[in-house]
């Protein structure tokens, strides 16, 4: 099995030798290209307007100076002699939850090897608030990676869909297990902007996203999280409101 991991984080980030470690218990057939940098809130933003330049590292090693989605795209078109049987994109230092996952770089990535029909996993390790200044364990990750991911590594997934997989703030052996839940949704509304000024006099503008509400029920990634579950969750990339159509086109009649 040929497995092709990349992430947002940038390929120096811990959570990129936590998912190697992942995928070496599933082949020795492994190929990374990555961010060279940090890339976290890029979502599915493709570089149109500078060139993107790709640095070899060893021996099916790269780092691309780009985005996630970039990478997937030079690991496929020029990296890679044939494609992969798997993208994992992570691990994430941080959660990609309910509909945070439209600015994940880490899910865009696996989002892209949807759209070129390879079976795609994202992953992504949740850390407590007052963990964020500190060094992220990934324990939950390495004890439960290869558990989440064994069940569905070469499972047929529909077409245009991808799996969103995020590991609860506990020490591995605190997990509960795994729940296959539906994606949950945030309530930003009390979201924050702070505004700072730089040593030249100059605004600049910092954002906050706080006062979330979670889902209501427990059925979500939210909440399987909350509850100390590893949350497995699939995604498509048909975002059509089917409900709307009818509605929409008499409008239009």
């Amino acid at each position: 099995m040929r497995i092709l991991l990349t992430n947002d984080d940038g390929i120096h980030a811990p959570g990129m030798a936590v998912l190697e470690g992942i995928a070496r218990q599933f082949s020795d057939d492994i190929w990374i290209c990555a961010p060279a940098e940090e890339q976290s809130g890029a979502g599915h933003s493709l570089s149109l307007h500078q060139p993107v330049r790709l640095h070899r590292h060893g021996e099916k090693r790269f780092s691309v100076r780009g985005t996630p989605t970039d990478s997937v795209n030079l690991a496929l078109r020029v990296v890679m002699d044939r494609k992969p049987d798997v993208i994992l994109s992570g691990v994430n230092r941080g959660a990609n939850l309910g509909d945070d996952v439209t600015y994940s770089g880490t899910v865009s990535a696996a989002l892209e090897g949807a759209l070129a029909g390879i079976r795609s996993i994202a992953l992504s390790q949740v850390y407590a608030r007052a963990d964020a200044a500190e060094e992220v364990s990934f324990s939950a990750a390495e004890q439960w990676g290869a558990r989440a991911i064994a069940p569905i590594i070469d499972a047929p997934f529909a077409e245009r869909t991808l799996v969103n997989i995020n590991f609860p703030p506990l020490p591995g052996e605190s997990v509960r297990g795994i729940r296959v839940v539906r994606q949950g949704f945030h309530d930003y509304g009390r979201g924050t902007v702070v505004k700072g000024t730089d040593p030249r006099g100059f605004h600049y503008y910092w954002f906050g996203l706080h006062g979330i509400e979670h889902t209501p029920g427990h059925s979500t990634d939210l909440e399987a999280i909350a509850d100390g579950f590893v949350s497995v969750t699939p995604l498509q990339l048909d975002y059509t409101h089917d409900p709307s159509l009818a509605m929409l086109s008499g409008r239009y009649a």
